[in-house]
């Protein structure tokens, strides 16, 4: 049976705090964005939509399939991934998501999140890909994380915000939601909360990798 949700991972930003692309940081003689790609991969999930933003070119430069990729889908591992730019980073986060979800069938829901968020485990990555629900939020000890999913009647509200105005953000949409449309997953895997931001950040985080 054909999987209906796909992936979204957002890798757009300005990545001030960090200093260089997020995606490009080397991690275990790959990408981070590759690195993200490939715990993806050992789920039921058979699509990805990457947008990037800020540092596009050293992503098309640095990855020789990603400008293909912006034309049509490519197989990566088992995975069809597309490649979406934001011309105006600048306007945020929200505006790549945007980007991204304009290009995704109305019919299809969607898993996201951004490039600093460690992919968690595949078995409760798929426990978040099974859940039905118009909203699905994997929580770790009281506190909500990365990936979100959202059904196709939610985010296609989405596409009508203004991404200039301060308002429009996916936080602030779900909790205009009726709570009987959200459904929190309990998550063990703390990686769903971690945000990568900075070069401390990174460098504790490789140490926790298990050798």
């Amino acid at each position: 049976m054909e999987n209906n949700t796909v992936f979204v991972l957002l890798a757009g930003g300005k990545s001030e705090r960090m200093g260089v692309a997020k995606g490009l940081l080397e991690y275990q003689n790959t990408y981070w964005i590759l690195e993200q790609l490939n715990r993806i991969a050992n789920s039921t999930l058979t699509e990805v939509f990457i947008g990037l933003g800020y540092f596009s070119e050293e992503y098309l430069n640095t990855i020789s399939w990603i400008k293909e990729a912006q034309l049509d889908f490519v197989l990566y591992k088992n995975l069809k991934v597309r490649v979406l730019i934001n011309q105006n980073p600048e306007q945020g986060s929200f505006s790549t998501l945007q980007t991204v979800l304009h290009q995704i069938p109305k019919n299809k829901s969607v898993l996201i999140s951004p490039i600093d968020v460690p992919i968690l485990n595949s078995a409760e990555l798929q426990n978040i890909i099974e859940e039905q629900n118009q909203i699905v939020l994997p929580n770790f000890e009281g506190k909500n994380g990365h990936p979100i999913k959202l059904g196709s009647e939610f985010w296609e509200l989405l596409l009508s915000l203004d991404p200039t105005d301060e308002s429009s953000r996916l936080d602030l949409e779900i909790k205009k939601i009726n709570p009987s449309k959200i459904t929190t997953i309990a998550i063990t895997d703390s990686s769903i909360v971690k945000n990568l931001n900075t070069p401390k950040d990174w460098a504790t985080y490789l140490t926790e990798i298990p050798q």
